[in-house]
């Protein structure tokens, strides 16, 4: 049976640690394929545009043929929920071993997900640990290997955590830590950087680049 990953998110906007952690899901699991879904209204956060967020995700995995984004434009009304989009992934791809890639701080919100008693057992759950924080000269030699290893025991003592939680509401899950390479960018500091005027090359794909300034996004917020 082929293994697909699904990737949702806001990604407003996307940078490279997405895609880090997309790869790294990808080779460590032999996934067929990961699907990209931006949501058009997150249920808990706010998102610009989902049009210049959408087209951002296309403009930044177009090289790369395992990376498909998600085919859903019709514009949602209600608030964009994980099961729905499990329902719909699977009409489109049936007969698939489902994998949902998350973020260690999402992932910790998991208990209290919408209709999670169906969600989380039909996937298995690939948790990508807390990046560290971008360095600077002063800092960068304080960043050791201990430092890292330190990380991902923290991680996996709160994925723990987490699991004992739906255990306690008799939800099963099965997860897994992803080994992705400490990359300290978010797309809030990315934000913070456009409203300062600084560059952002390397944080995001070029094309994202050329299309955040074409478009003036992230100015005067």
């Amino acid at each position: 049976m082929e293994r697909v990953a699904i990737l949702g998110g806001t990604f407003d906007p996307v940078h490279w640690g997405h895609l880090v952690i997309a790869e790294t899901a990808l080779s460590q699991l032999g996934l067929e394929m990961v699907i990209w879904v931006p949501a058009h209204r997150p249920p808990h956060k706010h998102g610009r545009c989902y049009e210049h967020r959408r087209l951002m995700v296309e403009i930044a995995i177009a090289q790369n043929s395992a990376f498909v984004l998600e085919a859903g434009t019709t514009k949602h009304t209600d608030p964009d929920y994980a099961i729905s989009t499990l329902a719909e992934l699977q009409n489109t791809y049936p007969n698939r071993q489902w994998f949902w890639i998350i973020g260690l701080d999402a992932f910790q919100t998991l208990p209290r997900w919408y209709c999670r008693e169906r969600l989380v057992p039909a996937c298995d759950w690939l948790v990508a640990p807390r990046p560290l924080p971008i360095t600077t000269p002063s800092t960068r030699n304080s960043i050791t290997t201990s430092t890292q290893q330190e990380i991902g025991t923290q991680a996996i003592w709160l994925c723990q955590q987490v699991a004992g939680q739906l255990a306690s509401q008799a939800i099963p899950i099965r997860w897994q830590l992803l080994q992705t390479p400490p990359i300290g960018i978010s797309s809030s500091l990315i934000r913070h950087y456009c409203r300062q005027g600084r560059s952002i090359r390397y944080l995001v794909p070029d094309g994202v680049r050329a299309y955040i300034t074409k478009h003036n996004l992230y100015l005067g917020e």
